[in-house]
């Protein structure tokens, strides 16, 4: 798969760079500092459909750029508008973001220029440590830094993260972009962290790939993210990389998040009057054992088409397939208009797809309402017999509410969110085809057979300073004494103990709350001193059948980040 997706990539370039006419651009970074800034613009100014844009992401730069350009003109074409008057942190905010972005900014920069830059050479603006500006070459080269240290109670053992390294974004002749994001890390998470490394008997750490034991007790691993993007005329834009996606308006996604390891795709982006259709064509690595050896591949294919109903609601349809074939790619997948399904029986119905609904809708410039419905099977007759506990009834369902600038407080915003997976639903009749990579669910972190309640609220009262607390609640079936209740996507649910009688927490009940306070002040750009505090109780029924024991603890975190986001343990 990776030779075929190199190979048809090159030969696409080569056939259709005569037809490149339109300047293209590389992706906001994961968990981009002004994700929320563009999240509060597409709820505020919620009667411009351009804005209705972030259900899939990373977003390019350019695009964030002009939904920043809107919302600058219309502030001061409506000054007197509530609705479109910014506050003086949005103001701020927005500069901020044209500043990260500067190749797509086509204003006044003098303001983004640095007063102290170090031999005319480095920080020539504020944002960018080296930069590169050409006729036919932009580059920026950003260092990577992120320390963390953490005191957790019960736990001896010293809670670190150590990462270093570098980012670099450009264009080339305004026909190519390309990104990469390099860092070397050391880490030793919290207790339950450790935990989750192994407990299931196909070791990961969360979030990444390869790794190596560190200090017995801790992980090194590399994160090693790069794409190469390319626009085909004026509707089409392509990116072929080696990173994550994320699908949805909520915290989580029933759909594809961004908690797994990193993977190979090409993804086919299409916009057009009110629809914006995405293909990715994805290579995973399948369920393994850690060594040095080949691991086993698999792949999956993606579409997601939105729709503007209106200038207020957004609609979407998903549908996803995984599969493995032994020394080839199954090309009946490769048409990007199929229904997926369709092709997935006509192959005589060997592999794992999903279909799902979701869609988001503005009120009254505050609120957004959101949610996903994902179906991995349906059968009529036991939906209604819901009662029953029929095990293929293998469905998940998402609702949530944002509310910005609650009860007239400017720039404090509230996030409320509930997720429900039935069991089984990610797993498969094989080892192979289940949604996951490299040993981690590719939907949501808890993989299925729970509910969960999520509350957010967020707060910045000064340009440099961010406050965010989250309460999270979930329940959770879990395998009991080696029987799988479909909680661990990389079980083969033909190891099911019956047919009837499942229901979300079937199995080994397990409660957790997971509550954190967070506060981040920006000495100076993209420069972070952080302080957190998080408590996590987690209680198990019956600690000996489950094979994990119930815990407590409080931990304590400070650190210090530049051009990165911070780490989360958040499960």
């Amino acid at each position: 798969m990776t030779q075929f997706i190199k190979t048809h990539a090159r030969h696409l370039i080569i056939l259709l760079f005569p037809y490149f006419g339109l300047a293209q651009s590389s992706f906001l970074p994961q968990e981009s500092k002004s994700d929320h800034f563009l999240d509060r613009m597409e709820i505020l100014l919620q009667t411009n459909p351009d804005l209705n844009v972030t259900t899939v992401k990373p977003m390019s730069r350019k695009l964030a750029v002009q939904i920043a350009d809107i919302s600058d003109s219309l502030h001061h074409r409506y000054p007197y508008d509530y609705f479109y008057r910014l506050s003086k942190i949005d103001q701020y905010n927005l500069r901020d973001l044209l500043m990260n972005n500067i190749e797509w900014y086509n204003g006044n920069k003098d303001s983004f220029l640095s007063k102290n830059n170090l031999w005319s050479t480095f920080y020539i603006h504020k944002a960018n440590f080296y930069e590169v500006n050409e006729k036919d070459f932009f580059m920026v080269i950003d260092p990577v830094v992120q320390q963390i240290q953490s005191v957790e109670t019960g736990n001896g053992q010293r809670v670190f993260l150590n990462s270093k390294g570098l980012t670099l974004r450009g264009t080339i002749a305004d026909k190519v972009g390309f990104s990469a994001y390099l860092t070397d890390n050391q880490e030793r998470g919290p207790a339950y962290f450790q935990q989750r490394v192994t407990a299931s008997g196909f070791p990961a750490v969360p979030g990444f790939g390869y790794y190596k034991d560190f200090k017995k007790t801790a992980f090194d691993y590399f994160e090693n993210r790069a794409s190469i993007y390319f626009k085909v005329w004026k509707y089409f834009d392509f990116q072929f990389g080696y990173d994550k996606n994320f699908i949805g308006n909520g915290y989580r996604s029933l759909f594809l998040s961004d908690y797994a390891a990193p993977y190979l795709f090409l993804k086919i982006d299409t916009k057009i009057w009110k629809l914006d259709y995405q293909n990715i064509f994805m290579e995973l690595v399948s369920q393994h054992q850690l060594g040095d050896y080949q691991y086993p591949r698999k792949y999956a294919v993606v579409h997601h088409l939105s729709f503007n109903a209106a200038k207020w609601l957004n609609l979407g349809l998903y549908e996803n397939v995984t599969f493995s074939r032994q020394n080839y790619f199954d090309f009946s997948y490769l048409n990007p208009v199929i229904f997926l399904v369709s092709a997935q029986q006509q192959n005589g119905s060997p592999d794992k797809t999903t279909v799902g609904f979701d869609f988001k809708a503005n009120f009254g410039n505050t609120v957004q309402v959101y949610g996903q419905v994902l179906i991995n099977e349906f059968i009529l007759n036991q939906v209604i017999h819901y009662s029953r506990g029929y095990w293929a009834n293998k469905q998940g369902l998402q609702f949530g509410l944002k509310y910005i600038d609650a009860f007239d407080v400017k720039n404090f915003d509230l996030q409320f969110e509930t997720n429900l997976v039935r069991p089984y639903t990610y797993q498969h009749n094989d080892s192979v085809s289940n949604y996951s990579n490299y040993n981690q669910p590719l939907a949501h972190p808890l993989g299925a057979n729970f509910y969960e309640l999520i509350t957010i609220a967020r707060y910045q009262p000064s340009t440099k300073l961010n406050f965010e607390g989250k309460i999270i609640y979930y329940k959770q079936g879990l395998d009991s004494a080696g029987v799988n209740f479909g909680s661990n996507v990389l079980e083969n649910y033909t190891t099911r103990p019956r047919d009837y009688g499942f229901g979300i927490g079937s199995g080994v009940p397990a409660n957790c709350v997971n509550a954190s306070i967070a506060a981040s002040y920006e000495l100076r750009e993209n420069l972070y001193i952080d302080a957190s505090v998080m408590y996590r109780k987690y209680s198990v029924s019956n600690p000996t059948a489950a094979g994990i024991s119930s815990s407590n603890s409080t931990i304590f975190s400070v650190g210090i980040r530049l051009n990165t986001f911070r780490r989360q343990y958040d499960y």
